[in-house]
């Protein structure tokens, strides 16, 4: 299990290089017992074979499940104003910065203006979604992994003047990187089920695009629960897993199974199409893609071992994301 937190937070971007590029590092949390939460992204963004456009980008999400509101905000740096350290986790974009202690900084958007102060702990080592070996190669094109799991975040977030008090919410610490988005993809996370506080849960579902023809869907998840880390995500067991997610209806849903040598993993991830709000990510090669992102998604996860007793675990405080080009999913795009 990887313990270098340095090592998978260092940037990867090079200003010099013409291929193209983005970089976030997003952290988000969710209310222990309410249907609240919060994300904040910090990004680099560089087109192809284009690296005096480089810029820093600011995101931040607001999500109260209980107002039925989510405000979310945009700002974009030039990229002279901006530092992302490539041997640890050392981030700036503008006057917001981000380390391993904490988080600091502002964002206003078209509709809404953001300020947060926050520090966090890592109680976990680093959590990685695909195998090791892949991370310093050029397939896949697109890197994830949590930098912190199950971080505990402490401080405030103040949207549109008002102030909401973080007073341990448990989220995490998160690192994605690479030359061009995933053509398509659903992305999950629990960040401890209700009763199991510390289980953790990363999946994703991801389909590639090569001329005019589609890969099948291909499903990767890793589960840590009861002191065991269960992964699930090597690319021969990506392809045999499934993965169908349908966006089209007042709930969007996500059903996805894994199984090898006994073990298998049964999950579903849902929530209403208005706990959703649209994001517009630039492409590093061109164009745009519309990510639908939610943090107050609900999950049933079923996990069946050799010799004992199913084990099912529920939480409403996931994190579900859908990345994609259609336009009839009716969530609006605000960023």
């Amino acid at each position: 299990m990887p313990v270098d937190r340095d090592r998978w937070n260092a940037c990867r971007f090079d200003p010099t290089a013409r291929v193209g590029h983005y970089e976030s590092y997003f952290q988000r949390a969710n209310h222990p017992t309410r249907p609240l939460a919060w994300w904040i992204r910090y990004t680099v963004f560089c087109p192809k074979g284009q690296p005096e456009r480089a810029v820093g980008e600011l995101w931040a999400i607001w999500f109260d499940g209980e107002r039925g509101t989510i405000a979310a905000a945009k700002q974009v740096v030039p990229w002279p104003d901006c530092a992302f350290a490539r041997d640890r986790l050392a981030v700036r974009v503008g006057a917001a910065t981000l380390d391993d202690r904490g988080l600091r900084g502002a964002a206003t958007g078209a509709a809404h203006s953001f300020a947060w102060e926050l520090a966090y702990t890592s109680p976990e080592p680093p959590l990685l979604l695909l195998p090791a070996n892949l991370y310093a190669g050029g397939f896949p094109k697109a890197k994830a992994l949590v930098g912190s799991p199950n971080a505990a975040f402490t401080g405030t977030i103040t949207v549109d003047g008002e102030a909401h008090a973080i007073d341990g919410w448990v989220g995490s610490q998160c690192h994605n990187w690479g030359s061009r988005h995933t053509d398509r993809y659903a992305w999950g996370q629990v960040a401890g089920f209700d009763g199991a506080p510390d289980s953790f849960f990363e999946c994703a579902t991801a389909r590639l695009k090569f001329g005019p023809l589609w890969t099948p869907p291909m499903t990767l998840l890793v589960l840590r629960v009861e002191g065991e880390q269960i992964a699930l995500n090597s690319l021969g067991q990506a392809a045999r897993a499934s993965g169908r997610v349908a966006i089209g209806g007042p709930e969007f849903t996500w059903e996805l199974r894994s199984r090898r040598a006994g073990v298998e993993v049964e999950a579903r991830i849902f929530a209403p199409r208005e706990a959703f709000v649209g994001l517009a990510y630039g492409n590093p090669p061109g164009g745009v893609k519309t990510c639908l992102n939610s943090k107050i998604a609900g999950c049933e996860l079923r996990l069946r071992r050799p010799g004992r007793p199913e084990l099912v675990l529920r939480s409403g405080r996931a994190a579900f994301e859908v990345l994609t080009d259609e336009t009839g999913h009716g969530v609006p795009v605000v960023a």
